[in-house]
């Protein structure tokens, strides 16, 4: 297989890359503690790893990057954690749309955004404006979200419809489900990544995940490379890939 590089990063050619690709961004806390530092240093040194990841991905001709950034259950963490997630997701929007029309990524929200504080909502809302401007690649961050209660806005959505009379129950189907989600406009993941170890989807595109592949690794968020990247393309390109029925 050809290697070449590009900004500094390896770069493989003359194979095929999904084209959704899903990461759990995991390991920020736990990379921070190994390193003596405090968890918001891990969460400083992740977001600039997604940053990397993103560039990465579209310039290898992946088409959408669905990131999990802050779960409805995060907020359960300490108040200092949340703020410090807080305040770099703000400085990440920021420093994107100042380099929105360079970088030509697309920027997209999946989650409840009406807990954020209301300066992030406008952000996000100009992100959004902005990156509907552009087409090509897209990078979809999860904020507020979990998969459980995407599922149950959806249901929820679609019965309000039924009782507004736009549409009736037995017209549900799985593509009329699907539409209602965050992700109703995009494909479903070829290939979910879990960093840092752990064995478990945690709430994260339950839905959309019923026919992705998987790929775990051990490696920390934080020191996540496109090297590290490059070996979950090839495992997934050995898989055989049969939607429930036979080859």
């Amino acid at each position: 297989m050809k290697l070449f590089r590009k900004k500094k990063e390896v770069m493989q050619a003359d194979r095929p890359v999904p084209k959704h690709i899903a990461i759990v961004m995991d390991g920020n806390g736990r990379w921070a503690t190994n390193r003596g530092l405090p968890r918001t240093a891990g969460h400083a040194a992740g977001s600039e790893v997604f940053r990397r990841i993103a560039t990465y991905c579209r310039d290898i001709g992946v088409s959408y990057l669905t990131v999990y950034a802050f779960s409805t259950e995060n907020w359960k963490r300490s108040e200092e954690e949340v703020t410090a997630i807080m305040g770099l997701l703000k400085k990440y929007l920021f420093e994107a749309l100042e380099k929105m029309e360079n970088d030509r990524i697309r920027l997209e929200f999946f989650g409840d955004l009406t807990r954020l504080a209301p300066e992030l909502q406008e952000l996000a809302a100009k992100t959004r404006e902005i990156s509907a401007r552009y087409e090509g690649f897209q990078a979809n961050i999860c904020l507020n979200y979990g998969g459980r209660d995407e599922i149950v806005r959806a249901a929820r959505a679609y019965a309000e419809k039924c009782v507004a009379g736009e549409a009736v129950p037995d017209a549900l189907d799985e593509a009329a489900f699907s539409s209602m989600l965050y992700s109703g406009d995009i494909p479903d993941p070829d290939l979910i990544i879990r960093p840092s170890g752990e064995l478990r989807t945690s709430n994260f595109l339950l839905w959309q995940s019923a026919y992705s592949e998987y790929y775990f690794t051990d490696v920390l968020w934080p020191d996540y490379t496109p090297e590290e990247l490059e070996r979950a393309i090839a495992a997934f390109n050995k898989r055989s890939r049969r939607f429930g029925g036979v080859k």
